[in-house]
C-alpha cells in the first residue's frame, strides 16, 4: 500500500481521507501495527489507489479481481440462483402461456427505461421471470408454442444481461448471454437472434481485445443473415440491424480505427433515418434519437477529446427517453470532457449522469474511475465537488 501510495505521490493524509481513515491509521497498517484490512476496505483501498487488479495490492498473484467491475447488487444473489437452478419443474404445473410472459418481459423493459434504481427494479422480477420461461419451453406441446417460448426465454435472458453487466460473475454474464443466442436460434424469430447476438457480441468485446475479432464474427454474421430481410422487415428487425451495425463502429473505435468506425456509424445514422421519428427500440436504444449518444461513444473510444467535445455539444440528452441510457451518455460525455482537459466540467456531468439514473453511474466502471481521479485533485473546489459525488456514488463513506 504505501509503495503504490507513494508511486502515486499522494500523502497519508489524503488516501486517509478517501477512506474516512485518519493519517495514523494509514501509517499502522503501513507499518504492520494492525491487523490487515478486511475485505470492504481492501478493496476501497485499491479504488483510492486506482489499482486494476488486486493482486497488485495484495501481492498475491493468484488473487486477480478486476476493479473495473462494479460492487454486487443485493439482488445478484437470486438472479444466480434462478439461472443455476435446473429448469425442471413438476409435470403437473400449468405453465405461464408465452403471450403473458411477453406481457411481464414488456412491463420489465418499462421499468429498466423509467426507474432510476432500474437495477433494483428488474433484478428483483428476473428469478421469477427465469423460471417461468424455462417452463414455459419445457411444457410447450407444439412446434410453434416451442418457438414462441424459446423466443420468450432468450429476451428474459437478454434483460438478465443488462441487470448482469458490472456484477462481480462474469461467468455468471457468460452463461447467460449463450443461452440467449441458443434460445434465439432455436426460436427461428429474426429480431430475437438479432438482439441475443447484439449482446453476445457486446460481451465479447468488453472482454478486450483478444475477444474483438469474435464480437466482429458475430455482429457480420449476423448482419448477413438480416440484410435480406430487410426490404420487407418490420421497425424492430431495421432497428436491430443498425443497432448491429453501430456495434461494428463501437468495436473498430476500440481497435483505433478511425476510418472505419466513422464510416460504420453513418451506415447506422442512415438505417435509424429509416424509422419513425418517435420510434425507440426496446431493448438497444436504437433510434434516431440515440445517434448523438453513439457518436460521442465513437469519439471516446478513439481517445478523441477536442471531437468528443464537439459532439456532446451536438447531442441532446434530453431526447433519449431511458433514464440508464440516458445517464450512460452522460458518463460517455464525462469522459470526453476528461480527455480534453475539462475535468470539471466532466464532474458537473457525472452529476447529472447520477440525477437521471443512480444505479447506472454507481455500477460503470468508467464514471468511478474519473471520481477517484478528481478526489485528488489539487484544486481544492473541484477536490470537493468530486467527494460529494463519491459520497452519493458510494465510493466513499459520508
Amino acid at each position: 500500500m504505501q509503495i503504490l501510495r507513494e508511486r502515486k505521490g499522494m500523502t497519508r493524509s489524503v488516501l486517509g481521507g478517501l477512506l474516512g481513515k485518519s493519517p495514523d491509521w494509514v501509517k499502522d497498517v503501513e507499518r504492520g501495527r494492525v491487523q490487515p484490512p478486511g475485505v470492504d476496505m481492501v478493496y476501497r483501498i485499491a479504488q483510492a489507489l486506482r489499482v486494476r487488479d488486486l493482486s497488485d495490492l495484495t501481492g498475491r498473484p493468484d488473487v486477480h479481481v478486476d476493479l473495473f467491475i462494479g460492487p454486487g447488487h443485493p439482488r445478484l444473489a437470486a438472479v444466480r440462483a434462478a439461472v443455476d437452478a435446473l429448469p425442471i419443474g413438476s409435470p403437473t404445473a400449468t405453465p405461464p402461456r408465452p403471450e403473458h410472459l411477453s406481457a411481464r418481459l414488456a412491463a420489465a423493459w418499462a421499468a429498466r427505461h423509467s426507474a432510476p434504481d432500474h437495477r433494483e427494479r428488474i433484478g428483483a422480477l428476473l428469478p421469477e421471470l427465469i423460471r417461468d420461461a424455462q417452463m414455459a419451453v419445457q411444457h410447450a406441446e407444439l412446434p410453434a408454442q416451442w418457438r414462441a417460448a424459446q423466443a420468450v426465454l432468450a429476451e428474459v435472458y437478454s434483460l438478465s444481461q443488462f441487470f448482469l453487466a458490472y456484477q462481480p460473475d462474469s461467468s455468471l454474464l457468460w452463461r447467460v448471454a449463450e443461452r440467449s443466442m441458443v434460445a434465439a436460434q432455436q426460436s427461428a424469430d429474426p429480431h430475437t437472434i438479432g438482439v441475443s447476438a447484439w449482446l453476445l457480441a457486446q460481451a465479447h468485446r468488453d472482454t478486450g481485445p483478444d475477444h474483438y475479432d469474435a464480437a466482429d464474427t458475430i455482429t457480420q454474421q449476423t448482419l448477413d443473415y438480416l440484410t435480406p430481410l430487410l426490404p420487407d422487415a418490420e421497425d424492430d428487425v431495421l432497428a436491430i440491424a443498425g443497432a448491429l451495425t453501430f456495434e461494428a463502429g463501437y468495436t473498430a473505435a476500440r481497435r483505433g480505427e478511425t476510418a472505419t468506425a466513422w464510416r460504420y456509424w453513418d451506415t447506422a445514422q442512415a438505417m435509424a433515418e429509416q424509422l419513425p421519428g418517435a420510434y425507440y427500440h426496446p431493448v438497444t436504444s436504437f433510434s434516431q434519437a440515440i445517434m448523438g449518444a453513439h457518436a460521442v461513444t465513437v469519439a471516446v473510444e478513439l481517445h478523441a477529446g477536442r471531437e468528443s467535445v464537439r459532439q456532446a455539444a451536438r447531442a441532446d440528452a434530453s431526447t433519449i427517453p431511458s433514464r440508464p441510457r440516458r445517464a450512460r451518455h452522460r458518463i460517455e460525455q464525462a469522459r470526453g470532457y476528461q480527455l480534453d482537459g475539462q475535468p470539471d466540467v466532466a464532474i458537473a456531468t457525472l452529476d447529472q449522469a447520477f440525477e437521471a439514473a443512480p444505479e447506472t453511474i454507481r455500477y460503470n466502471g468508467y464514471a468511478r474511475s474519473i471520481i477517484l481521479e478528481e478526489c485528488e485533485a489539487k484544486v481544492t473546489a473541484r477536490r470537493r465537488r468530486a467527494a460529494e459525488l463519491a459520497v452519493k456514488v458510494g465510493l466513499l463513506a459520508a
